[in-house]
């Protein structure tokens, strides 16, 4: 249930950077996220359409969510390859000597304004 605690930090993160541009209406935050992070989108959804309601800022403005794919790299053969279909193992070379590069960050990735 961490995600009403991520939507709470994106409206003060987009309520501070919406202040210091004087913009008064928000219209959509992009949000990118790994596709291990363990974020559930619904869940996301659900959060924003009640919490914004609260700020004036956020009138009828809509979350978009984009998936960063899940990359790990393998130390031993120094390739990469998709963490989701083959874990820690790499399908190269078989070893376990790997790390996840990539898929497991949440960035605001874009903020549309009127």
């Amino acid at each position: 249930m961490h995600e009403l605690g991520l939507v709470n930090y994106v409206v003060k993160q987009v309520t501070r950077i919406a202040e210091e541009n004087r913009v008064e209406k928000v219209c959509s935050v992009t949000l990118e996220f790994g596709e291990v992070s363990g974020i559930v989108t619904s869940y996301l959804y659900d959060y924003w359409n009640w919490y914004t309601k609260k700020f004036p800022l956020f009138d009828g403005a809509k979350l978009l969510c984009e998936t960063i794919p899940a990359v790990t790299w393998c130390d031993d053969c120094k390739k990469t390859y998709p963490t989701v279909q083959f874990g820690r193992t790499c399908p190269h070379c078989g070893s376990g000597n790997t790390w996840l590069q990539q898929g497991n960050e949440m960035n605001i990735k874009q903020i549309e304004v009127e």
